[in-house]
């Protein structure tokens, strides 16, 4: 891969529309599409996701815990669900959150974003919580590859707040230090005229009007903000301009189980993410 990860994005999301569909394949999803907690269920309700929303919406996001689950073939699962995912036109991220450091960093990262990787994807997901400088070895792999990092900003769990809401020694929120980092890693970008870096944030959908400013934090990292939490969580495609006002344009939403539950039908699906994508572009450009 040549062209950077920001590019490749933009292009998707202008030709297919502002739209994330989770793959999480837990097994309450299982069992309602009729499907058993096994190998089988998860590669029969994975694939099927493929089948119906690789050629039609811009990103598909697997939940890496939920093939781990099932070991080795679960593993190979995913890997196939990468593979067909990727040959139907869709860019896929690795939701995978990993964070460590040195060696094991770097291990993550040849995993995630190296070239020759069964596991490889266009973009994976990471915590800066050991530092961002941890993150150096799989944002420089990454970089090289022209794939991208999401790194974790503000999440919307409760438990959250307690580490990403207080106050670095520097007297800035620790979220916020952390979205200031994201948006020097992509200075070079923004410099380019690339239309958005490569180094994205993930920052809740449910976070809540108003967080961004009392923590005195700064949307515009000039890369991809992912924003999870659409239908089943509890946000609303209104709540996209509550949130992230003038950085909309960079919003990337997320859906999971309010698109499954479309399944087991392919058309019930493609229904389903329709339906989302109609209501986030209205939320995004009105």
């Amino acid at each position: 891969m040549t062209i950077p990860f920001g590019t490749r994005l933009a292009a998707s999301v202008a030709a297919r529309g502002p739209l994330c569909v989770g793959i999480d394949p837990h097994p309450g999803l299982l069992a309602s599409w009729g499907l058993s907690d096994d190998v089988a269920g998860l590669e029969r309700f994975s694939l099927t996701v493929v089948e119906a929303l690789a050629d039609r919406v811009a990103v598909l996001k697997p939940q890496l815990a939920f093939f781990e689950r099932h070991g080795s073939r679960g593993i190979a699962v995913l890997e196939r669900v990468l593979a067909q995912a990727r040959d139907a036109g869709a860019l896929t991220i690795a939701d995978a959150k990993r964070g460590d450091i040195g060696s094991t960093m770097a291990a993550y990262a040849d995993a995630f974003v190296g070239d020759g990787s069964p596991l490889a994807a266009d973009a994976v997901t990471a915590s800066p919580y050991l530092g961002f400088g941890s993150l150096r070895p799989l944002l420089d792999l990454a970089a090289a590859t022209g794939r991208g990092v999401f790194v974790l900003g503000l999440t919307s769990n409760p438990q959250g707040a307690g580490v990403q809401h207080a106050t670095a020694q520097d007297g800035r929120a620790v979220a916020a230090a952390m979205l200031d980092d994201v948006r020097a890693e992509n200075a070079s970008a923004l410099a380019a005229g690339e239309p958005l870096g490569s180094v994205g944030a993930v920052v809740g959908a449910t976070i809540g009007a108003g967080v961004v400013g009392r923590l005195g934090a700064r949307l515009d990292v000039h890369g991809p903000l992912l924003a999870p939490g659409i239908g089943a969580q509890g946000a609303t495609a209104a709540d996209l301009e509550a949130v992230f006002g003038s950085a909309r344009s960079a919003v990337l939403p997320s859906s999971s189980r309010e698109v499954l539950r479309g399944g087991p039908s392919t058309q019930g699906l493609r229904d389903a993410a329709d339906k989302t994508l109609s209501d986030v572009r209205s939320a995004l450009t009105g």
